[in-house]
């Protein structure tokens, strides 16, 4: 049986499962995607989604709000069987999700009920998960909480950053995803129910959650620094003396070097090495980006600047 698919998405973790749902046996009857957003100077940004729709002819509809009146009516011509979402954007109303007629499914990049949530990539890597994966779940009025259809499993690199481990989701999820609707199509999914004592949650992050928290461990401080890679970026304020620095640390080592201190106190090495004392240790920074500056080397960083042993790292508010 071939489904009448609509796809939801929005963005570069959506358009490997839209891509993939073209080249399978079901009919893509429509898009809908978040309207146009207009950069400086009026430039409009590429939307990928829309793009791929429109190689193919399929209908792009783009709602501010998907689930007024208006919009609601819009969605019931396409005369869907089954609505297919990935990183939409929208929380999706009771009414909206009864327009398919065999419900929706949404592609989620965490092992729900874990990470349920705009961010569970991101909370995964910063919370020190050594595993994660995709879960497709038929959804419900409630957030992320709807019974599960699919699960695919992967291990988290030690040195994947957020934006490296999304890529590679994205495309872990085209498989699932299709199988999923295949076996909705047959009637042979298999449905089980999310446990409710399991579920943790991964809210949206704020630009101020990529300050680096160096009061934690050091396995954790370089978890933060992966999990806010691309975006809000780890970033963190230098005191020495009179002088405040803003800058990015992009890759740290836990070390055993032993610093004297609070949290946050750096050691320069050889006016090539740059420690930082963490909560029950130390970690070494690799690679720095000064504000406005290129990535560069703890040696190139330190070079003319009057930065020495007993400067502090500023201490954030605990990411919750």
């Amino acid at each position: 049986m071939s489904l009448r698919l609509v796809m939801l998405g929005t963005g570069s973790f959506a358009l490997s499962t839209f891509q993939g749902l073209y080249e399978t046996s079901h009919e893509i009857v429509g898009l809908v995607t978040q309207p146009d957003r207009t950069g400086r100077g009026h430039h409009k940004h590429v939307n990928p989604m829309k793009e791929l729709a429109n190689e193919h002819g399929t209908p792009v509809f783009q709602p501010v709000k998907a689930n007024d009146p208006e919009s609601l009516g819009r969605l019931r011509e396409f005369n869907a069987d089954l609505f297919v979402t990935a990183a939409y954007g929208q929380i999706l109303s009771a009414e909206l999700l009864s327009i398919p007629k065999i419900g929706a499914i949404n592609v989620h990049a965490s092992l729900l009920p874990k990470y349920r949530g705009a961010a569970p990539i991101q909370f995964a890597i910063i919370n020190g998960e050594k595993e994660t994966g995709i879960t497709i779940f038929r959804i419900e009025p409630k957030l992320d909480a709807g019974p599960i259809l699919g699960v695919e499993r992967t291990d988290i690199g030690k040195k994947e950053t957020y934006g490296k481990l999304q890529d590679r989701l994205a495309d872990l999820a085209v498989p699932l995803t299709c199988k999923v609707v295949d076996d909705l199509a047959a009637g042979t999914v298999q449905e089980s129910v999310q446990d409710a004592s399991l579920v943790s949650r991964a809210p949206r992050l704020k630009k101020t959650d990529g300050m680096i928290p160096w009061q934690k461990s050091s396995r954790l401080v370089g978890c933060h620094i992966r999990g806010v890679q691309p975006w809000p970026k780890p970033s963190t304020v230098l005191h020495a003396g009179d002088t405040s620095l803003r800058l990015l640390v992009l890759d740290v080592d836990s070390s055993d070097h032993v610093i004297i201190g609070e949290p946050g106190t750096i050691e320069v090495v050889d006016r090539k090495r740059l420690f930082v004392k963490t909560q029950e240790g130390s970690v070494e920074l690799l690679l720095l980006q000064p504000e406005g500056k290129r990535p560069m080397s703890p040696a190139e960083f330190l070079n003319g600047k009057t930065i020495s042993t007993g400067d502090r790292f500023e201490i954030p508010a605990e990411l919750t």
